[in-house]
């Protein structure tokens, strides 16, 4: 298990707070595999909330119940760390903390369970009918989990190639990949050829501002801009 070595300068900035935040979920990612499926099962529930059209109040208490068991969970991924790096051998007083930390992880996720099951139990509909002329009715929601799927995709590329800053530079570049994924949704969702020139026009100019301030290579835009615009397409295709 690798740590942070003391040469490490700490975050100066806004951006810099955020990427070292970052860097430690990925951390986490990477090394627990109980995170990676708590964050995926959070990802599917918080769309399955949008899609069903939970209200404002219901939604609120689902995020909470997530984000409740991603915190514990990295809580308990810290203290396992910090212990493990200070006793090297084993130590009964540290078995019970590490117990009770993984027993905070476990109440956790039994409260989103009960809160995902009251929420949607009276709302799933398994006829794909039906699922086709509610995402027919509200296109905002596909919009939403198209972005979130462009996002997600990005993100996981960055992690599996490695890249030092998700937020800043790398392959591919996030912000080409969601101005031209918003350029897909406002084609589709408009149909209107001049809208969706200015639309293309912004995202193209959101691109080359990538390039020109620096972070991105021409290549990395593109590839943004690739990933964005068939993602979001492939989502529209999926669910309408």
């Amino acid at each position: 298990m690798s740590f942070y070595n003391g040469s490490r300068k700490e975050p100066q900035g806004f951006r810099e707070s955020v990427n070292a935040a970052l860097e430690g979920i990925v951390h986490t990612l990477k090394q627990e595999r109980n995170m990676r499926i708590h964050f995926l099962a959070g990802f599917l529930v918080l769309v399955l909330g949008v899609y069903l059209g939970l209200s404002a109040v219901e939604f609120m208490f689902l995020l909470f119940a997530v984000s409740f068991v991603l915190v514990a969970e990295l809580f308990n991924t810290a203290i396992e760390i910090v212990f493990d790096f200070i006793y090297e051998e084993f130590h009964p007083k540290i078995k019970i903390v590490k117990d009770v930390s993984a027993g905070a992880v476990f109440v956790a996720s039994i409260n989103a369970a009960l809160t995902g099951y009251l929420l949607f139990v009276k709302r799933v509909r398994w006829s794909s009918w039906q699922i086709g002329a509610r995402l027919k009715q509200a296109p905002w929601h596909i919009t939403f989990i198209s972005l979130l799927t462009v996002v997600g995709i990005v993100l996981l590329i960055k992690i599996l190639r490695k890249e030092k800053d998700l937020l800043r530079g790398g392959m591919p570049s996030g912000h080409s990949a969601v101005a031209f994924a918003a350029w897909v949704i406002v084609s589709l969702i408009v149909s209107n050829a001049l809208v969706s020139l200015l639309v293309f026009l912004l995202a193209l100019l959101v691109a080359r501002s990538r390039v020109v301030s620096g972070p991105h290579t021409v290549w990395e835009a593109a590839a943004g801009a690739l990933i964005g615009a068939l993602v979001s397409l492939l989502v529209y295709q999926l669910l309408i």
